[in-house]
């Protein structure tokens, strides 16, 4: 007998949701989806209720991926003001079947589950099963990991987007003081996220003064300013730009590279979140390889894991349907 599960992907910017059939164990048939802009609600239930009236199928089970960290059954999100709790979701939806996940943590279950051509080669490495990176910037920094057991992976979030920002140069010396004086804790999420291309964009801009295209500074007024120094610097439309986004990837290949050591990770490091697919043609060029293999007397070791792009921006609601479907068993 079929069943339906929900999935969802809740962010800063927005909350997607996504209604499953269940037509075998294994299988996920998507019924419909609707994306709601998260700071018009005061809470996940108010969006949950929205989203039930265009439908009366019964929930048998539901996963959310999350912005923030999941203790005891209760998230307070990192960047809205929402705290969702197990208890409260299930009442809305009428399941006892509940799972409560970290974003990151079901972006990576999510990417065990894509098909090939939503996996992108940035550099082929050596295939093997162990332990697997997953990060991704976009409105902050998520980090996970997918632990290899010899006979399946399992998700682990971590809230390592938080930890000290570790310049290593003096460019990036210069940039930690900058950030100092407006932060009194310097995360690499301060500079690995949207937010974060901005800081870069503003150091260069403020305290080395570099020249900024006149319609850069314009577009800045009206767009987000994050989009316009990223697409000015994908298409090499402002130098400062194109050093922002060289920066940005260079600062996110050696954080990449440092996951990859921390945990063994030789089953490879996965790149998510809506910055990299967009900044794909740059990050070809090398700044992002360059500083994940630069580790001294690790490079081979480096060169060995393979590093992938995941392309499907729904990876996070993906594993989220993955991770309530396993709760009906």
């Amino acid at each position: 007998m079929a069943q339906h599960i929900l999935a969802g992907d809740i962010g800063g910017t927005k909350t997607n949701l996504a209604l499953y059939v269940v037509e075998q164990s294994t299988h996920v048939t998507l019924v419909r989806e609707a994306s709601f802009a998260s700071k018009q609600y005061n809470g996940l239930d108010a969006v949950l209720q929205e989203f039930l009236r265009s439908g009366n199928e019964r929930v048998s089970a539901a996963a959310f991926g999350i912005a923030g960290p999941v203790l005891d059954g209760v998230v307070y999100a990192t960047n809205l003001p929402w705290k969702v709790e197990t208890d409260h979701v299930a009442a809305v939806l009428g399941c006892s079947q509940i799972r409560l996940m970290n974003d990151l943590e079901t972006t990576a279950y999510g990417s065990l589950f894509l098909p090939p051509n939503e996996i992108h080669a940035l550099h082929e490495g050596r295939l093997r099963y162990g332990h697997r990176v997953v990060i991704a910037a976009g409105t902050g920094l998520g980090q996970a990991f997918l632990m290899w057991d010899g006979a399946r992976y399992w998700p682990v979030a971590t809230e390592g987007g938080h930890t000290d920002f570790a310049p290593r140069n003096e460019k990036e010396i210069e940039l930690l003081r900058f950030l100092k004086r407006t932060y009194d804790h310097v995360s690499y999420e301060r500079l690995l996220s949207g937010p974060g291309l901005v800081n870069i964009f503003n150091f260069l801009d403020q305290h080395l003064h570099r020249q900024v295209a006149p319609i850069v500074r314009e577009r800045m007024t009206t767009e987000d300013p994050a989009a316009v120094i990223g697409q000015a610097g994908v298409e090499e439309l402002c130098p400062t730009c194109v050093e922002a986004v060289d920066i940005f990837l260079s600062i996110y290949g050696a954080q990449a590279g440092n996951l990859a050591l921390a945990i063994m990770g030789l089953g490879g490091v996965y790149v998510g979140g809506g910055i990299i697919g967009k900044m794909l043609p740059r990050v070809t060029a090398g700044a992002f390889m360059s500083a994940y293999l630069a580790k001294g007397r690790y490079v081979q070791f480096m060169a060995d894991i393979p590093v992938r792009i995941i392309l499907n921006p729904k990876a996070s609601q993906f594993g989220a349907a993955h991770a309530a479907r396993e709760l009906l068993a």
